[in-house]
Protein backbone atom coordinates (compact mmCIF):
# COMPACT_ATOMS: atom_id res chain seq x y z
CA UNK A 1 0.00 0.00 0.00
CA UNK A 2 1.30 3.44 -0.89
CA UNK A 3 0.86 6.44 1.43
CA UNK A 4 1.78 9.76 -0.15
CA UNK A 5 2.30 12.82 2.02
CA UNK A 6 2.37 16.26 0.44
CA UNK A 7 5.66 18.03 1.06
CA UNK A 8 4.84 21.11 -1.01
CA UNK A 9 5.44 24.53 0.51
CA UNK A 10 2.00 25.01 2.08
CA UNK A 11 1.85 21.51 3.57
CA UNK A 12 5.46 21.82 4.70
CA UNK A 13 4.55 24.95 6.65
CA UNK A 14 1.58 23.08 8.16
CA UNK A 15 3.79 20.28 9.50
CA UNK A 16 4.24 17.61 6.83
CA UNK A 17 7.75 16.82 8.10
CA UNK A 18 6.40 15.93 11.55
CA UNK A 19 3.74 13.71 9.96
CA UNK A 20 6.35 11.89 7.86
CA UNK A 21 8.40 11.24 11.01
CA UNK A 22 5.37 10.06 13.00
CA UNK A 23 4.18 7.70 10.25
CA UNK A 24 7.72 6.36 9.75
CA UNK A 25 8.14 5.67 13.46
CA UNK A 26 4.75 3.96 13.73
CA UNK A 27 5.37 1.82 10.64
CA UNK A 28 8.52 0.47 12.30
CA UNK A 29 6.89 0.05 15.72
CA UNK A 30 3.94 -1.84 14.23
CA UNK A 31 6.26 -3.81 11.90
CA UNK A 32 4.34 -2.56 8.88
CA UNK A 33 7.22 -0.99 6.97
CA UNK A 34 7.27 -3.92 4.51
CA UNK A 35 3.53 -3.52 3.79
CA UNK A 36 3.31 0.26 3.51
CA UNK A 37 5.37 2.46 1.22
CA UNK A 38 5.68 5.96 2.65
CA UNK A 39 6.62 8.61 0.10
CA UNK A 40 6.56 12.35 -0.43
CA UNK A 41 4.43 14.04 -3.04
CA UNK A 42 4.03 17.56 -4.27
CA UNK A 43 0.83 19.59 -4.35
CA UNK A 44 -2.45 17.68 -4.36
CA UNK A 45 -4.51 20.83 -4.85
CA UNK A 46 -5.95 21.16 -1.35
CA UNK A 47 -3.46 23.61 0.17
CA UNK A 48 -5.96 25.38 2.43
CA UNK A 49 -7.10 22.18 4.14
CA UNK A 50 -3.90 21.10 5.85
CA UNK A 51 -1.33 18.43 5.11
CA UNK A 52 -2.68 16.25 2.32
CA UNK A 53 -2.22 12.49 2.62
CA UNK A 54 -3.20 10.26 -0.29
CA UNK A 55 -4.03 6.58 0.16
CA UNK A 56 -5.30 4.91 -2.98
CA UNK A 57 -7.77 7.33 -4.54
CA UNK A 58 -8.62 9.01 -1.22
CA UNK A 59 -7.10 12.30 -0.10
CA UNK A 60 -7.18 13.07 3.61
CA UNK A 61 -6.14 16.17 5.53
CA UNK A 62 -4.05 15.55 8.62
CA UNK A 63 -2.67 17.83 11.31
CA UNK A 64 0.61 16.86 13.01
CA UNK A 65 -1.15 16.49 16.36
CA UNK A 66 -3.63 14.03 14.79
CA UNK A 67 -1.05 11.96 12.88
CA UNK A 68 -0.85 9.10 15.38
CA UNK A 69 -4.64 8.69 15.56
CA UNK A 70 -4.89 8.89 11.76
CA UNK A 71 -2.27 6.17 11.44
CA UNK A 72 -4.18 3.80 13.71
CA UNK A 73 -7.66 4.65 12.40
CA UNK A 74 -6.93 4.81 8.67
CA UNK A 75 -3.52 3.48 7.62
CA UNK A 76 -3.58 0.32 9.75
CA UNK A 77 -7.13 -0.51 8.65
CA UNK A 78 -6.38 0.11 4.96
CA UNK A 79 -3.23 -2.03 5.13
CA UNK A 80 -5.16 -5.13 6.24
CA UNK A 81 -7.75 -4.90 3.45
Amino acid sequence: MKVQICIGSSCHLRGSEAIVKTFGRLLKEEQMDAQVELCGSFCMGACSKGVSVKIGEGIYHVKPEDAEDFFHEVIQKEAVR
